[in-house]
């Protein structure tokens, strides 16, 4: 009973804080500069590149700059890859099937490639959501502008994550990131974690586009989530948290969207664009501020965060939106703990392992989205 007394406590755990701020600080300037200059062009339609592009600040947040600066360079590849094959399905026209037949696969590599670099936060999870929220937008420019602009937000993300290396100027020939090497049972490990993102994603994605869900890619986004934990344990508390992060945000995200004289909308009604252009910066700065302390609190803001940007990109009814949104994350929550339950990593197998009392093959390798 304390066991699961001490899984439960968990939950609602806060994490102490490591100068969160300064890293939600960088967070949120790469996203308000690209995202205001948009605003003021005219082309709010947009900022969801520039949005994608700027979450390349969201790596290596406590490492030295010099080694920031490798390992962001690495997430752009995640990030601008998802935005790239988004655009190209978004181009071509290609959804449905298509979607969860290209998401699942570059889900699987994208998690190889995470293992391999080290990336943190841990596996493809942003680049899948780049490429599912691109993907699911119609074309409104031409498709190397989009391009353009997710690059040129990622590199300005970079510049800023770096910008403090001036003050000190101190570069260290030849220092890498420390990434263990993998011997044989690392490397099955491996390709049983690209296994399960292949068969989550394809899964989850398969029941939104049989639902006849206009934004399968949520569910697919949702079924990543889990499979970032180190054990069982903290797997099903991520997907927990994503599912009722979820619908807290959906919550927040009903009094900006919704009419009705008790909503922001009907309280600015003519103001609605720069209105949801300026919380998209201000949730993302709050996301970044829980997201290594308390994954659930993070997406209470993340959450209007990618509704908005669709809402921007391409407006729907709110209502919809909200309750797609609802029922596509609790599917793919459940689709992704359900994969962990059944594909099981080396040495996973034992009751104690299970419950995150034994230690697993190197549990630092998974961190939070």
């Amino acid at each position: 009973m304390e066991r699961v007394l001490r899984q439960v406590r968990a939950l609602h755990r806060l994490e102490p804080a490591n100068a969160d701020h300064l890293a939600a600080l960088r967070v949120a300037l790469s996203v308000a500069v690209p995202s205001l200059l948009l605003l003021a062009a005219g082309r709010a339609d947009l900022i969801i590149y520039a949005v994608f592009g700027a979450l390349t600040g969201m790596y290596g947040r406590s490492e030295p700059h010099q080694l920031r600066l490798l390992h962001q360079s690495q997430a752009a590849l995640v990030l601008l890859g998802g935005v790239a094959v988004g655009v190209l399905l978004s181009v071509n026209h290609l959804h449905s099937w298509w979607l969860v037949a290209v998401e699942a696969v570059l889900a699987g590599a994208g998690s190889v490639y995470s293992d391999r670099v080290g990336l943190r936060p841990n596996g493809p999870f942003f680049g899948i959501l780049a490429l599912g929220a691109c993907a699911s937008v119609p074309m409104a420019v031409p498709w190397h502008v989009a391009l353009l602009i997710a690059a040129g937000s990622a590199a300005f993300s970079i510049a800023v994550g770096f910008s403090g290396w001036l003050r000190r100027r101190s570069w260290h020939r030849g220092a890498m990131r420390s990434i263990p090497a993998l011997q044989a049972a690392g490397r099955r490990d491996v390709l049983i974690h690209a296994a399960r993102y292949i068969l989550a994603v394809g899964a989850a994605g398969t029941a939104g586009v049989l639902s006849g869900s206009g934004h399968p890619h949520w569910a697919m986004a949702a079924a990543a989530v889990p499979l970032a934990g180190a054990d069982l344990p903290s797997s099903v508390r991520r997907g927990i948290h994503r599912i009722v992060g979820t619908f807290l945000g959906l919550v927040v995200t009903a009094v900006v969207l919704l009419p009705g004289p008790w909503t922001l909308a009907g309280a600015f009604p003519g103001q609605q664009t720069v209105l949801l252009a300026l919380l998209v910066i201000l949730f993302q700065f709050t996301t970044e501020l829980f997201m290594t302390r308390h994954y659930g609190l993070a997406m209470v803001s993340f959450t209007p965060v990618i509704l908005l940007m669709t809402q921007l990109a391409a407006p729907a009814d709110p209502g919809v939106l909200i309750l797609e949104r609802a029922i596509e994350t609790l599917v793919g929550a459940l689709t992704g703990i359900a994969v962990v339950v059944a594909v099981r990593k080396s040495g996973s197998r034992s009751p104690a392992a299970l419950l995150g009392l034994a230690p697993l093959f190197r549990p630092s390798r998974r961190s939070r989205h």
